[in-house]
């Protein structure tokens, strides 16, 4: 029997993710493959690791693309720097702060929560209070832009918090990486891991990482050793360090590694300040469209994220047939709500390649033609 080449649909990504990708992407990932110790290839992820430095906003050497989804890379920072007895803090706002805490407590840590309304900002206040209270802390971990609910947090502020008593933070920038301001140095962030899919514009499967020479100390002062090796930085980072001197670690994901070079390139050719506006700009227009429909969005006007618009459903409709006529009739993808928001809410991406006017415009006019049916045929 004959075998049937795999055709994916054509789709218009406006969901939580992945989001598109540029064209320029999927053909250089299409590039011929190469050895993972090629010297060609170690001369691309030196090159790799001056973009990422770059788009963090950052001088940490221990800065990398992680082998794997952000979700590992989450867990791969909670491992390392935590062991049995630490005590860290888990800021949560939505799904993405519950599994850090869940990950913190599989380390055997002492984990702390402080939880807050979901598609709210996690509030720095009520954060210094149960430092002061409550301190000393290892960790205290927080997630900048929360995926689950459209909410944006300052880490600016957390971070200078988490400084002043005395521990480490931890930040899921997954979203936020090349969609909003994220400034790793001026901030004093410590950890700091991202996703490829969101607002870089790459395909999933990479895990931009970067890492502080005072958390790395930390790592190296623990007492027992981290509980995964492939997930050990000291391992990682004689692969990813040593100036052309790689010691093998695992077989990098050379074709992917390509495309996420061509999308570092774009972000940093269009400048992180001008992608940052961008975001924020059609978000308002997407913003303004909704609130001419009495669409409700989630979150306060200050605490939203411009890459992700979390709005309220409207009464009356059926929310996973409204999303699949989406599919179906305008090849349209929008997420569905999670957690605490689940059958309540939309998810809206406008990220990276995908943050335009026409996306807006694309995505108001199908809701608008699907919520009259809709509304129409409950009638």
């Amino acid at each position: 029997m004959n075998s049937i080449a795999l055709r994916p649909p054509q789709r218009f990504l406006m969901g939580p993710g992945p989001g598109p990708v540029a064209p320029s992407v999927l053909e250089a990932q299409a590039a011929p493959t190469i050895g993972h110790l090629d010297p060609e290839f170690i001369e691309l992820m030196d090159t790799l690791q001056g973009q990422l430095r770059q788009v963090f906003r950052t001088e940490n050497a221990f800065t990398m693309a992680f082998s794997s989804p952000a979700t590992a890379a989450m867990e791969a920072c909670i491992v390392n720097v935590l062991e049995p007895g630490d005590r860290a803090l888990i800021c949560i706002n939505g799904v993405f702060g519950m599994r850090l805490a869940e990950m913190a407590r599989r380390c055997g840590a002492e984990v702390d929560t402080l939880s807050f309304d979901w598609g709210r900002a996690v509030d720095p206040e009520q954060v210094a209070r149960h430092l002061h209270d409550h301190a000393p802390y290892k960790l205290v971990a927080w997630v900048q832009a929360e995926t689950s609910t459209g909410a944006l947090s300052d880490s600016r502020r957390l971070a200078e918090l988490t400084r002043e008593a005395g521990a480490l933070s931890l930040v899921d920038a997954v979203t936020a990486i090349a969609g909003v301001p994220l400034e790793v140095d001026a901030w004093g962030l410590d950890m700091v891991y991202a996703g490829s899919q969101k607002c870089l514009s790459a395909p999933p499967g990479l895990a931009p990482l970067t890492v502080s020479a005072r958390a790395l100390e930390a790592c190296r002062n623990r007492k027992t050793p981290v509980q995964s090796w492939f997930m050990d930085f000291s391992l990682l980072g004689g692969y990813w360090g040593g100036e052309q001197r790689r010691a093998y670690h695992h077989t990098a994901p050379v074709n992917a590694l390509y495309g996420l070079h061509e999308a570092l390139r774009l972000v940093l050719d269009e400048g992180l300040e001008a992608r940052w506006a961008r975001h924020q700009r059609i978000a308002g227009l997407l913003a303004d469209g909704l609130e001419a429909m009495d669409i409700n969005i989630v979150p306060p006007v200050a605490e939203r994220l411009p890459p992700l618009t979390t709005l309220s459903i409207p009464d009356g409709v059926d929310d996973a047939a409204l999303r699949r006529w989406l599919l179906d009739t305008h090849s349209l993808e929008i997420g569905a709500g999670l957690g605490a928001l689940a059958g309540k809410a939309w998810r809206i991406g406008l990220m990276g390649h995908g943050c335009t006017e026409a996306a807006v415009q694309r995505v108001l006019g199908a809701l608008e033609e699907g919520l009259k049916k809709t509304v129409g045929a409950a009638a």
